[in-house]
C-alpha cells in the first residue's frame, strides 16, 4: 500500500510540475529498487513507447490495482484529467491505508488473548492434564464423572498429539485459504458476517463507507451512472450491497428510475443514505454530498469496530477463565477426595 501511495503521490507532483508521463516514469525506475515495483514501471514504460494507453499497465494487475482504480485512470486519460485523479486516487488509498491500520489495531488484543487461549488449552490438554491423570489412575481412587471425562480428554490429546497438532494446522491453513482465496469461501464468510450480532453492523457501516467512496470518485470521473454502479457494486465488500448495486443499475437506472428513486428501493441501503442520494441528484451535487457520507461512515465503522472489540475482549476473558476454571476444578475436587481419604 505505501508503493501504490508514493507512486501515485509522485506521478501526480511530475505531472503538476510539467513533466510528460514517460519522463516521470523514467525517473522513478532510477529510485525504485522493489523487482516487483520496477516490473510494473517498465510494463508501463513499455506501453507508452509503444503508443498504448496509460491505464493497460494496471489492468494488467487486476490483484494489485481495483477495478475502481483502472476505470478511474482510463476516464482520466480520456477526459485529460490524469494529473488531477492521480491526486484523488493518493487521497483516497491514505484513507483506505488508514481505515485499516485502525481496523488492525483495534483486533490486535483480541486475536492475542485467542492465541493465548488455545495456547493454555494445548499445554493443558498435551501436558498437565495427562500426568495428573496418570496419577489418579496408579492410586486407584475413581475421580468424579467430570473429572473423568477431562482426564480421557487429556490422555487422549497426549496419546495423539502430533495427530491433534497437524490436524489443527491444516484445517486452519485449508479454512483460511478457503475463506480468502475462493469466491464461495469468500461469500460464506460475507453471509456469515451479515448476520452475525454486531458484526453485521460493522460490515454494514463498511459497505456504506466502500460505497460513497468509490461512487464519488467514479461520479467525478464522469464515467456514466449506469457503469459506475455496477463497477461499485463489484468492489463494495458486502453480496447483500452487491446484489443491491446490481439491481440498482440493471433494473433501476437502466430502465430509465432516477437515482433517488432506484436507491430508495433497496432497504439495505440506510434511509438518511437513500434521501441524501436523492436530494444530491437534484441538486447536482451528487459527488460532494458522497464524499462527505463516506468520511462520515469511516469514522462510524471506527466506533463500530470499537463497540465489537468491546464485546469481544470479556467473552475471551470468560472463555479463557472458564477453561482454566473447569479443568482446575477436574483437578482440585480429586485431589481433595485423595487426601480426605487418608
Amino acid at each position: 500500500m505505501t508503493d501504490k501511495i508514493f507512486l501515485m503521490r509522485y506521478l501526480s507532483l511530475m505531472l503538476r510540475v510539467g513533466t510528460d508521463l514517460l519522463s516521470a516514469v523514467n525517473i522513478l525506475l532510477s529510485d525504485f529498487e522493489k523487482p516487483a515495483v520496477r516490473e510494473f514501471l517498465i510494463d508501463i514504460r513499455s506501453n507508452l513507447t509503444r503508443g498504448q494507453s496509460f491505464y493497460q499497465a494496471f489492468a494488467a494487475r487486476p490483484k494489485v490495482w481495483s477495478l475502481v482504480t483502472v476505470n478511474l485512470i482510463k476516464a482520466a486519460e480520456v477526459s485529460g484529467n490524469l494529473q488531477s485523479t492521480l491526486e484523488d486516487l493518493t487521497v483516497q488509498l491514505e484513507k483506505d491505508a488508514e481505515l485499516r491500520r485502525r481496523i488492525k489495531s483495534a483486533f490486535i488484543y483480541p486475536i492475542i488473548l485467542l492465541i493465548a487461549s488455545v495456547a493454555i488449552f494445548l499445554f493443558l490438554s498435551l501436558f498437565a492434564l495427562p500426568k495428573i491423570a496418570k496419577v489418579f489412575g496408579d492410586t486407584g481412587i475413581q475421580p468424579p464423572a467430570f473429572s473423568r471425562v477431562v482426564f480421557a480428554v487429556g490422555l487422549f490429546a497426549a496419546d495423539h498429539a502430533v495427530a491433534i497438532v497437524g490436524t489443527i494446522l491444516v484445517v486452519s491453513i485449508g479454512g483460511i485459504f478457503f475463506f480468502t482465496k475462493t469466491l464461495v469461501g469468500q461469500r460464506m464468510i460475507g453471509r456469515f458476517f451479515e448476520r452475525a450480532p454486531i458484526v453485521r453492523r460493522v460490515v454494514s457501516d463498511l459497505a456504506v463507507q466502500r460505497f460513497a467512496s468509490t461512487y464519488s470518485s467514479l461520479l467525478k470521473a464522469g464515467l456514466p451512472i449506469v457503469e459506475t454502479t455496477r463497477i461499485t457494486a463489484e468492489v463494495v465488500g458486502s453480496e447483500q450491497f452487491r446484489v443491491a448495486l446490481m439491481r440498482i443499475a440493471d433494473e433501476g437506472l437502466s430502465r430509465g428510475l432516477t437515482v433517488g428513486e432506484a436507491f430508495r428501493k433497496e432497504a439495505v441501503f440506510p434511509r438518511v443514505v437513500s434521501n441524501l442520494v436523492a436530494i444530491s441528484e437534484k441538486a447536482g451535487h451528487m459527488e460532494e454530498v458522497l464524499r462527505t457520507v463516506a468520511d462520515f461512515y469511516a469514522s462510524k465503522v471506527d466506533d463500530s469496530i470499537k463497540t465489537l472489540v468491546a464485546f469481544l475482549e470479556p467473552m475471551l476473558l470468560l472463555g479463557m477463565g472458564g477453561l482454566v476454571a473447569l479443568i482446575a476444578m477436574s483437578i482440585i475436587i480429586p485431589i481433595y477426595q485423595l487426601t480426605t481419604t487418608f
